[in-house]
């Protein structure tokens, strides 16, 4: 990592709850984030939040008129693939296997299931190399 930069830290549950709103809608301001949250929380909460997202890296705010309007910096496959990627390197070393298996002992996931999801990936990446042709 360049001198300077600093690693976006992983959402929290009620950062990425908020992202998923941004995610599905655009742009919003923060009454309508509230809104699209069910009201469950306080107009001063998703405020707070978003201007936390906005330091981290996570939104960029416009002011239009007298109200902000975030979105998102990264999109959704991004964001998950960032996650994804650290709980791999904290949890199982690196290891993707080390994650299925864990998935598999804990019966997360059955064979049934792996089965099903081999197929998607081998064609996922029959997809990947005819488009590279």
């Amino acid at each position: 990592m360049p001198p300077g930069s600093k690693k976006k830290k992983q959402l929290t549950p009620l950062e990425l709850k908020i992202m998923q709103v941004l995610w599905a809608a655009g742009p919003l301001s923060v009454q309508a984030v509230q809104q699209r949250l069910g009201d469950e929380l306080a107009y001063t909460t998703v405020q707070t939040m978003l201007n936390v997202l906005q330091r981290k890296g996570h939104v960029a705010r416009t002011l239009i008129g007298r109200a902000y309007e975030y979105r998102p910096l990264r999109n959704r496959d991004v964001e998950l693939g960032s996650a994804v990627r650290d709980l791999l390197n904290r949890m199982f070393d690196g290891s993707v296997e080390g994650l299925v298996m864990n998935m598999l002992r804990t019966k997360q996931i059955d064979a049934a299931k792996l089965d099903e999801l081999a197929k998607k990936v081998a064609s996922a990446e029959g997809e990947l190399n005819a488009d590279r042709k």
